[in-house]
């Protein structure tokens, strides 16, 4: 087993578990409903609803994407950001092919589909690109600046470009927090122009989205009004264990119209009340757990101050490491640290640093990660585990530092011979 909650865990992103998240786990499993209509079991609707709703207050998110008592928008649980990615994206090609077809009869759903086209950036996760191509649509990167993060002029010069060939731009996922280097897109700038050209936008901030209950941080969120749909997982950052992808919409119609289909084997007489929501119109499974009570479980014996000073512990201590690799000038930082994870390298060839990671890793007494940040190969450091402290980062830095002493020793000794 590969330890994800051992505080010497470093690599890729942390991944939650709480004693309350994994009672409520328990619960679920003995409950044991399969939740794909509100009929099927109500309370694991109900809660789902409430839930999302407390969360998407937490971050300060917009009124329109909260359910309430009579709103158009609403939260739901999805198992990934992936899965999130692919639903905003076949919504989005769904509308945007009615909404042609509607102003253009002659073209056939075929006819449209080969000329659509989705973006995101180029430091955007791959399941991105993946929802595409399961979507059967073209997706083209956009470049990033000197920070990693897309601006609006360069979004703009490409549509402008694509739109002349033909093209019809639909779909643009902005990330908030990428994972080579967990930099953010540039929301205020990007969503205007999707809202002009009439283009879904998207926001993925699987891991970054936990950090905006701190209003120090809730700032990086400026701009999501302009988003349609907006997603960031709590099973990775607020102490809910997986699987728990948070999602909210604007409009809930955008999905329930690309989606809805109903066999007489899952109608209820509550269907169309406007009261209830059936979730597997939301979704691309049938079936669902109870997942929000774990989320509930969470919220209840934490509180949002107890979220909020988790949170606040590993940007702390990603900025202790931080300082521990700036004093000394054998390495470098390749990006702003901003939450929880520091980009760093040895000064010198790629080669050389992928020799230091491989060290690392089979010294077996820490896990790190490596990333591409442009031609460089970068090593991630992520504050990981809910038990982490300063001790186990300082360790940890002792430890690469070491491991680069005997490197560039040997290194030097190589050089010397040839």
């Amino acid at each position: 087993v590969t330890h994800w909650h051992s505080p010497y865990f470093f690599a890729y992103f942390p991944a939650a578990s709480s004693f309350p998240a994994l009672l409520a786990d328990m619960l679920c499993g003995g409950i044991g409903c399969v939740g794909f209509s509100w009929a099927a079991s109500p309370a694991c609707t109900e809660l789902e609803t409430v839930m999302l709703d407390w969360l998407g207050k937490m971050i300060n998110l917009p009124e329109e994407f909260l359910a309430g008592k009579d709103g158009q928008g609403g939260g739901v649980i999805q198992g990934s950001a992936s899965e999130a990615t692919l639903i905003a994206l076949l919504a989005a090609r769904t509308k945007t092919i009615r909404q042609v077809q509607s102003e253009k009869p002659e073209l056939t759903e075929a006819d449209i589909m080969g000329r659509l086209v989705a973006y995101a950036s180029d430091q955007a996760h791959s399941s991105v690109e993946r929802a595409a191509l399961i979507g059967g649509v073209k997706i083209k990167d956009v470049s990033s600046d000197d920070t990693f993060s897309v601006c609006g002029s360069t979004l703009k010069k490409v549509l402008e470009e694509d739109k002349a060939s033909g093209l019809i731009p639909f779909f643009f996922c902005a990330t908030l927090g990428t994972t080579p280097c967990c930099s953010f897109d540039k929301l205020l700038e990007l969503g205007p122009i999707c809202n002009k050209e009439n283009i879904w936008m998207h926001i993925d901030a699987a891991y970054a989205g936990s950090a905006f209950i701190c209003p120090e941080f809730r700032h990086l969120l400026n701009g999501v009004e302009f988003a349609d749909s907006f997603n960031f997982n709590p099973h990775k950052w607020l102490l809910v264990n997986f699987d728990c992808s948070a999602m909210w919409v604007k409009k809930r119609s955008d999905l329930t119209g690309a989606f809805k289909l109903e066999p007489l084997y899952l109608q209820h007489h509550h269907q169309e009340s406007g009261l209830v929501t059936d979730y597997r119109h939301w979704q691309i499974p049938l079936g669902r757990r109870f997942r929000s009570l774990k989320l509930w479980f969470v919220l209840r014996m934490y509180g949002v101050t107890g979220l909020q000073e988790h949170i606040r512990k590993h940007v702390r201590l990603s900025h202790q490491f931080e300082d521990l690799v700036l004093q000394d000038g054998r390495f470098e930082i390749c990006a702003k640290v901003v939450l929880g994870l520091v980009c760093f390298r040895l000064k010198g060839s790629n080669e050389l640093n992928e020799a230091l990671l491989k060290s690392i890793n089979e010294a077996k007494k820490i896990h790190l990660v490596p990333c591409h940040l442009r031609e460089k190969f970068v090593l991630r450091f992520a504050i990981c585990s809910r038990t982490v402290e300063s001790t186990h980062v300082n360790f940890a830095w002792q430890h690469i530092s070491q491991l680069a002493t005997d490197l560039l020793k040997t290194w030097e000794q190589n050089h010397h011979q040839q």
